[in-house]
């Protein structure tokens, strides 16, 4: 055949190009389906920094989201002065509140003791968890900007008040990838209650689309859809076949583009999935000890429910998962940590339901070597108030809280920071919200300030234009 002639009409470079655009479509698909670095989403799919900045100190994080806004004077920073004034006016200006019923003192309703080798006071509240007390570095000083539910959610999980941007997970993720090319790198399990605010606080934002959280059930199948339908191997291998092929005419039509290749690269990690997400979530393995460790014998079913989820959790960051967010059963109806009133019993029956799952969480990770490489989060969106709302309950308050970490990277036994006598707010190592990103991803091994993404014409970071790593209580 003459050069230049394909069946007898010439091929002009633009009419080459144009009849082979489905070919090279494919060749990338290929080549992006064929990507088999471990942990690794491809770089096509998800650009990002792909590693760290410096030498990181943990491999991933556990979040215990204790949803509502835990009373932090009940629970972690001890006030005498709560118990000697119980029922006096309130000794201190007020700030406006959700509810703007602001009574007397409350004293603290459990007694505090000092716990482990350290002497860390841990409220009677936490008798499991107070036996881990030389493992936690209570944040006493801790902040939020906003006293209403979901937009202290959307900021606890992503910075900004508003719901949209992406979480903290899927910047790690982001910044990292997982360190499991069969499961998500961040996950969240579903222990009953969505945060308020919704799913958003798990989400991608303008991130690659791949970044966003995989919601897990607290059951077997942990996903629907999770196991084959099809009778045998190759009838799923013909359909993935079919849907490559239909993947590839969509890739050459449409070009580059950000969630056409986030949906490309699900569904090759869906298959995957179906092998390790059942393997990763059946806890029928584990021996008796273990599930006794987490309170999986309790007689109080919200100590299983959250036993389990917690059993779970260390086995996802056992195959690599990055980042791992645990939400609050349904141990006090709908109200979760939210003690409005009748705050003896929500915290009760909320603290009885996670004490035993975290403590044993804590041990397991210590004894499998597992916690000098993992972070372990506990934290509300913000605190409770000193003073009572009506007669038995506190509402919100931002202005100084209380939550703790363990693990690899920061200092047991120990309390960082410190509220006022009343505990109403943070007066000594104030931390903010971007504080805490900030040491998160420093401890992952990244830097804050440099982890960014360019989105409508400026570079975004979780951070914003604040955070400063709280350098006080790393290890």
């Amino acid at each position: 055949m003459p050069s230049g002639f394909f069946a007898g009409v010439p091929m002009t470079r633009r009419r080459m190009l144009r009849e082979g655009a489905l070919g090279f479509g494919g060749v990338a698909l290929a080549s992006l389906l064929a990507d088999g670095a471990l942990g690794e989403v491809p770089a096509v799919v998800a650009p990002g920094p792909r590693g760290p900045h410096h030498r990181a100190r943990v491999r991933s994080v556990i979040f215990l989201y204790m949803d509502g806004g835990v009373s932090h004077v009940d629970t972690f920073d001890p006030k005498p002065r709560l118990r000697a004034e119980d029922g006096r006016p309130f000794g201190l200006k007020m700030e406006p509140t959700q509810f703007d019923d602001k009574g007397a003192v409350l004293g603290h309703l459990w007694d505090f003791k000092p716990r482990g080798r350290s002497g860390l006071p841990v409220s009677d509240l936490f008798p499991h968890i107070g036996g881990c007390a030389d493992e936690l570095c209570v944040v006493r000083s801790m902040t939020s900007n906003f006293s209403e539910h979901n937009a202290a959610n959307y900021f606890l999980h992503s910075g900004t008040g508003m719901a949209g941007r992406p979480s903290m997970g899927a910047w790690s993720t982001y910044g990292l990838g997982s360190a499991c090319r069969d499961l998500p790198g961040y996950v969240v399990l579903d222990g009953g209650l969505i945060p308020s605010g919704g799913v958003d606080c798990f989400g991608a934002g303008f991130l690659p689309a791949v970044h966003q959280a995989s919601l897990l059930r607290n059951q077997q199948p942990a996903l629907a859809n999770i196991l084959p339908l099809e009778a045998k191997a190759r009838l799923q291998d013909n359909k993935r076949a079919a849907v490559r092929a239909l993947d590839a005419l969509a890739v050459a039509g449409l070009g580059t583009h950000d969630a056409l290749e986030g949906a490309i690269a699900n569904y090759e990690l869906a298959y995957r999935m179906q092998m390790a997400v059942p393997a990763a979530t059946d806890i029928a393995g584990e021996s008796e000890a273990t599930r006794r460790l987490y309170g999986m014998d309790a007689p109080f079913e919200h100590t299983r429910s959250y036993g389990r989820q917690c059993l779970v959790a260390r086995r996802l960051v056992e195959r690599g998962v990055r980042f791992v967010e645990l939400t609050c059963p349904r141990a006090h109806d709908n109200a979760r940590w939210d003690a409005h009133g009748d705050l003896r019993n929500n915290h009760s029956r909320n603290a009885l339901a996670i004490d035993q799952p975290v403590a044993g969480l804590l041990k397991d990770l210590r004894a499998r070597g597992l916690l000098a490489e993992t972070l372990v989060v506990w934290s509300g969106e913000f605190g409770r108030t000193p003073f009572a709302q009506g007669r038995d309950g506190r509402d919100h308050s931002p202005f100084g809280f209380s939550l703790w970490m363990a693990g690899g990277g920061v200092r047991g036994g120990m309390a960082y920071g410190a509220t006022d006598d009343y505990g109403y707010k943070a007066v000594e190592n104030k931390v903010e919200i971007h504080d805490l990103h900030a040491t998160l991803l420093h401890l992952l091994g990244l830097d804050h300030e440099r982890l960014t993404y360019r989105f409508g014409g400026r570079d975004y970071r979780l951070t914003d234009v604040h955070g400063q790593v709280v350098r006080g209580i790393l290890a």
